[in-house]
């Protein structure tokens, strides 16, 4: 066991180093992924965009029959971009027995877990695969998710079990919601600003049109589930980003913002959406298109991650408690590829190191006793699947 732990330490120290943003090339981080299975015999396929230029890592250790458990994370970080780190984010930093660096916690410290295990796992007489499954750009969407499970689909085996390491405090969670992350373009029409009236401002669009998302977000929390594991216990709306404009003496000839919309499992979140699709075209266009024809409002869902219901979680779910004891189940409200995996009819559970509240912001860490643990649980994995 010391000898994976200081591996996986090693092995983090090497993920970090990669700068592998959402949305941006992989080959980097990919590239050493394959080179290190490789380096153990093991084969792997890559699974890529549209572009060639992102790509999923996919592999397999023991007998390719069906069953076996697949061992899921991401690649993907989020920026560090205005973030007030106290050492560089790409460089993991110990303090003690605290290991900081974007991604340590969310999730390559779970990946270094994986990969250091990788000896273990081939010296162990599988009766049942483990597979590995690294998937990209689950941050901004899950956008790894639909390329991975059209090339698991083409092996000759099926998988029976999930387990996607994102940080839980190693326990066992069946259940999240779901995510729509959207975009909202909205055209106006620039006149100076001495009348304003003569011209269409994007920005004050943008304004009633988020004071509506604004709304219908108070109005469902103001009736959330009875008796919901989910905190908060309703769905959630958050406006993240937005700009527009050129001169604060000109009306605003463009105005773009992004959103998101967290939807309950179970919920039909497309309902919300036509909702604000509506009120943009019912309420706001009309008056926009009377100043100028070519005003527009483009409201655009980007993509809508899948929420993880139990529906498919028991096989998974006793696997997990088979090998750790543990039996009580819980739910998160951050979001994860699982919901993918569950609606492809796997049997899914998230169960990781690590503590998500350290997740997306400045000296992002994860401890040596997490990583511990995380080797740990992949040790009465093998073990498990040896049986």
């Amino acid at each position: 066991m010391p000898d994976v732990l200081e591996n996986a330490i090693v092995i983090l120290e090497r993920l970090v180093s990669f700068e592998s943003i959402s949305g941006r090339p992989t080959h980097g981080i990919v590239g050493y992924v394959q080179d290190y299975l490789n380096s153990h015999g093991i084969e792997s396929t890559l699974s890529y965009d549209e572009a060639g230029e992102r790509a999923n890592v996919f592999a397999t250790i023991g007998p390719q029959i069906d069953g076996g458990v697949v061992l899921n994370g991401h690649t993907d970080v989020v920026p560090v971009e205005g973030q007030p780190w106290s050492s560089d984010p790409f460089i993991l930093t110990r303090k003690g027995d605290r290991f900081f660096g974007r991604g340590s916690v969310d999730m390559k410290g779970f990946l270094a877990c994986v990969l250091a295990s990788v000896p273990e796992f081939k010296a162990a007489n599988l009766s049942r695969p483990i597979h590995i499954a690294f998937s990209y750009d689950e941050e901004n969407g899950g956008y790894g998710m639909p390329v991975l499970l059209n090339s698991m689909a083409t092996k000759p085996y099926r998988p029976e079990v999930v387990i996607i390491g994102e940080p839980t405090q190693m326990q066992i969670v069946t259940g999240h919601k779901g995510g729509y992350e959207m975009r909202t373009e909205i055209t106006g029409a620039e006149v100076h600003s001495c009348d304003p009236t003569k011209g269409v401002s994007a920005i004050s669009a943008a304004m009633k049109l988020i004071a509506k998302i604004e709304e219908t977000g108070a109005r469902r929390a103001a009736n959330p589930a009875a008796n919901s594991p989910y905190t908060p216990p309703y769905p959630t709306f958050n406006v993240g980003t937005i700009e527009g404009g050129a001169a604060r003496n000109a009306t605003a000839g463009w105005c773009h913002f992004e959103w998101e919309y967290r939807q309950m499992p179970g919920e039909d979140g497309s309902k919300t959406i036509a909702e604000i699709e509506a009120y943009a075209a019912n309420e706001l266009l009309p008056a926009m298109k009377a100043v100028n024809s070519r005003a527009d409002i483009q409201i655009i869902t980007e993509v809508a991650v899948p929420a993880l219901d139990d529906r498919n979680a028991e096989v998974a779910a006793a696997f997990v408690s088979a090998v750790t004891g543990l039996n009580s189940r819980g739910v998160v409200s951050f979001g994860t590829d699982g919901g993918y995996f569950s609606d492809a009819n796997y049997s899914t559970v998230i169960f990781g190191p690590g503590d998500i509240s350290r997740a997306h912001k400045a000296d992002e860490y994860i401890e040596m006793d997490e990583l511990a643990a995380g080797v740990g649980f992949l040790a009465k994995v093998a073990k498990r699947l040896s049986q």
